[in-house]
């Protein structure tokens, strides 16, 4: 079955990094690889949580909307909780 994630990366220093892919193994490869700029600079390397969904489409909205949301907050809060919950 096809699936697409949606994940949140966090290195050393607890900044974060939000994605989305298809591939969730290669995706992280390229992040600790240093193929991927922004995680380049960020040197995220610990993944914090995944999630799945059912196509790439929905996968990407959420992942928009969470970047949207900006809020170190409740980025934390979700992975604590352990999964996304967004309302509306």
């Amino acid at each position: 079955m096809y699936m697409a994630y949606v994940y949140i990366l966090r290195n050393e220093a607890g900044r974060y990094y939000i994605g989305s892919t298809e591939n969730l193994l290669q995706r992280l490869r390229h992040h600790r690889g240093g193929h991927t700029l922004t995680t380049k600079r960020l040197s995220a390397t610990e993944l914090a949580l995944t999630q799945e969904y059912a196509t790439l489409r929905e996968a990407r909205a959420v992942e928009r909307r969470l970047k949207k949301l900006r809020r170190r907050d409740y980025i934390e809060r979700i992975i604590r909780d352990g999964y996304i919950k967004l309302g509306g």
